[in-house]
């Protein structure tokens, strides 16, 4: 039995991607639904054309969800930015107290992420998207408003549980518009968002640092509030800008919905007609081998991820860097003066890391191999981290910073495409993709307590501690990349081919099926036609 592989989807259009044909895909069953027929069978397709289609999708989906998770990861982090503007010392807090701020966050943010994703999956995007933005919009303009300890966890806490959703739901949904072979660059370029706010995020703490005293609020106070105001509008208009899956899509024609749907079954995802919710579905997730060795993966990005977008700006105020800048103001100096240009120094740190994240999302997908590209990443950013440790030289260790984050950050997004393209199934892999954020972002809470202020400007325990979550990352993916070249061999010699009534050859033990869209339908991926992403 032959089939298209994971790397490799089958072509569905021309060269020229007009006059589409979705009618007659490889091996008659590809391009099918559960029952043998096309999705809409009765519909022409013949006058649409591919390309403009999937430009006309990109433009109402990605660049609004780029920007609402450029406000997730801003909000979330810019505790980091804050910090730098007495913030400690208004709230009278400890070292300790303000390490707790930062991990009870990812404490909520990993528990609600796969009840969020199954919620997704039974509501409309739009709806759940938007409830969710502007809950957590809400609870980031109220950090701005608490008076001690106990109010900013409170805050950090449910700011955690209503951003939880929107990282892994929107993975998830684009992944229920896109082919396998073009998800990734739109994961990279949905994940640059968190590098564009980590330089955004600097520039616009600089400019509302000037707002201190205003309205008898001090600098940090009016960078909660006003972000978390933008996010409350931006949630509220996010009903009407955000679409729903394309089976119900209202801003395309039931030809376009029908292009859609047809071109992701031909590219194995046999769920994209829709599936009824299930516990086996779920199960299967939960179940799943190749999941938790991805969990291991991407947190050997994710912790390090945030230790470094936390952290960033006290490591490079600590390492002496502002005596290189212009802004020196040692007289008249206004509160945090030597925050600011800390604040600005981040920003090319993100811009090359958002241009590494892209340029590896586009390249994973022309060539495949998601798990070598996660090697190479992963050991750039243990080289930068290296550096780290053994440097003693500002200007060394600022040049180490830049090789860190752009290892870093493409691995984020390059897993969870790895993930979602190994996982068929609409709500196995919404699960799937669910557990890989939530354990990613546990090591997040790890991440909130490694950098100490009694080891400053050095932080030799931070850097190792990040370092050796890098090397487990590098073990992870390799074992990952192992097993799935193992079992992507044992389908090619068809040890796990089905026995199919009616025809010869298959073993029992691989189950009986009536049919080979059965066998789709219901083994998803681990059907013997199917091939896994290396």
């Amino acid at each position: 039995m032959t089939s298209p592989t994971a790397n490799s989807p089958p072509s569905i259009g021309g060269s020229s991607g007009k006059g589409v044909d979705v009618t007659q895909p490889e091996d008659g069953v590809a391009a099918t639904k559960g029952d043998g027929q096309l999705y809409n069978l009765h519909v022409d397709v013949s006058g649409v054309d591919e390309r403009a289609l999937i430009r006309k999708i990109d433009m109402r989906t990605i660049p609004w969800l780029s920007f609402l998770y450029l406000l997730s990861f801003l909000d979330r982090t810019s505790i980091g930015n804050a910090k730098l503007y007495s913030m400690e010392t208004d709230l009278h807090l400890t070292d300790i107290q303000y390490l707790l701020c930062l991990t009870i966050f990812f404490i909520s943010y990993a528990i609600f992420q796969v009840p969020s994703n199954i919620v997704l999956k039974r509501l409309r995007p739009s709806i759940w998207l938007s409830t969710l933005m502007v809950g957590w919009g809400v609870m980031m303009t109220v950090q701005g408003l608490v008076h001690n300890f106990s109010g900013l966890m409170a805050m950090r806490w449910l700011l955690g549980m209503f951003e939880a959703g929107l990282y892994p739901g929107v993975n998830y949904y684009l992944s229920c518009w896109y082919k396998r072979s073009e998800f990734g660059i739109r994961a990279a370029i949905f994940f640059s968002a968190a590098t564009v706010s980590g330089a955004f995020g600097g520039l616009l703490a600089a400019a509302i640092s000037y707002m201190n005293g205003v309205g008898g609020k001090p600098a940090w106070a009016w960078i909660f509030i006003l972000e978390g105001l933008v996010t409350v509008v931006a949630g509220a208009v996010s009903f009407w800008i955000i679409v729903d899956f394309p089976d119900n899509a209202k801003f395309l024609t039931e030809e376009e919905r029908t292009v859609v749907i047809r071109r992701l079954q031909g590219d194995n995802q046999f769920s994209a007609a829709g599936e009824k919710l299930k516990w086996k579905y779920i199960k299967k997730s939960l179940t799943e081998w190749k999941t938790y060795i991805a969990m291991f993966a991407y947190g050997g990005a994710d912790m390090p991820l945030y230790a470094f977008s936390l952290f960033l700006p006290s490591i490079i105020s600590e390492l002496g860097m502002v005596s290189f800048l212009w802004y020196q103001e040692q007289s008249h100096a206004r509160p945090g003066y030597k925050a600011t240009p800390a604040n600005l120094m981040t920003v090319p740190v993100y811009v090359a890391a958002c241009i590494s994240t892209c340029a590896v999302g586009f390249l994973a997908d022309r060539y495949g191999n998601r798990g070598l590209f996660n090697l190479t990443c992963l050991c750039i950013a243990a080289a930068g981290y290296i550096i780290l440790i053994a440097s003693r030289n500002a200007k060394l260790s600022y040049f180490a910073v830049y090789l860190a984050a752009c290892g870093i950050y493409p691995c984020i997004s390059n897993t969870v495409a790895w993930v979602s393209n190994n996982a068929e199934g609409s709500y196995k892999r919404s699960v799937s993709l669910a557990m890989v954020n939530s354990w990613g972002n546990i090591q997040g809470a790890v991440s909130s307590n490694v950098y100490r202020a009694n080891q400053t400007p050095w932080y030799p325990l931070g850097h190792g501690l990040v370092l050796m979550y890098i090397v487990t990352g590098l073990i992870a993916t390799l074992v990952l990349r192992y097993i799935l070249k193992k079992e992507n061999d044992r389908r090619d010699r068809g040890e796990r081919d089905e026995l199919i009534e009616g025809r010869s050859g298959g073993w029992e033990a691989n189950g009986r099926y009536s049919s080979v869209e059965d066998a789709q339908r219901e083994k998803g991926d681990d059907w013997s036609g199917y091939r896994y992403t290396l």
